[in-house]
């Protein structure tokens, strides 16, 4: 008897368990992630950004770290890389390397998830770490920041395509 009722509560709770599982896949996602030649707030780049830049979407969402295209009136000597767009479990990630004499000197965010309050926390977070280390390392091998693995494998993605266009 006693087996049979503790069957019963350990299915009972296992099915509990089950229903209150909340998977992170949205129902409908906030900002548009294809490109396009406009931005989704009046913050966002124009279309007079330089040539060099791609024309991809631009996803701005406020945070301590470069957002949108900075190719807009290069210094000579200066130029601007854009990565392809890396697909995520998230949403897409693409970043802007800014290079001067083959060296990487600012580094931006064009496309980062925004589907969600913590996907936009979390790239306030990861995103300045990820911009640091690579102006400190000059190259594609830097480190995942813990807790932001889909993202940081992202823009490692895409900051590997950029580096591969100009080398």
């Amino acid at each position: 008897m006693r087996r049979v009722i503790l069957a019963v509560a350990g299915t009972i709770a296992g099915l509990v368990a089950l229903l209150s599982f909340k998977s992170h896949v949205p129902s409908a996602p906030v900002a548009a992630t294809t490109g396009g030649s406009g931005g989704t707030s009046s913050s966002s780049s124009s279309s007079s950004a330089s040539s060099s830049s791609g024309g991809g979407q631009t996803e701005v969402v406020p945070g301590a770290f470069p957002q949108g295209s900075i190719a807009k009136n290069l210094p000579a000597g200066e130029t601007a890389v854009n990565g392809k767009v890396a697909s995520t479990a998230y949403g897409p990630v693409q970043i802007q390397l800014i290079k001067r004499n083959g060296k990487i000197v600012k580094v931006a965010v064009l496309m980062q998830p925004t589907n969600t309050l913590n996907d936009v926390q979390i790239g306030k977070f990861a995103f300045p770490k990820l911009i640091s280390e690579t102006l400190a390392a000059q190259n594609g091998k830097i480190d995942a920041v813990s807790g932001a693995t889909y993202t940081s494998a992202g823009y490692v993605q895409s900051l590997q395509s950029a580096l591969d266009k100009r080398s």
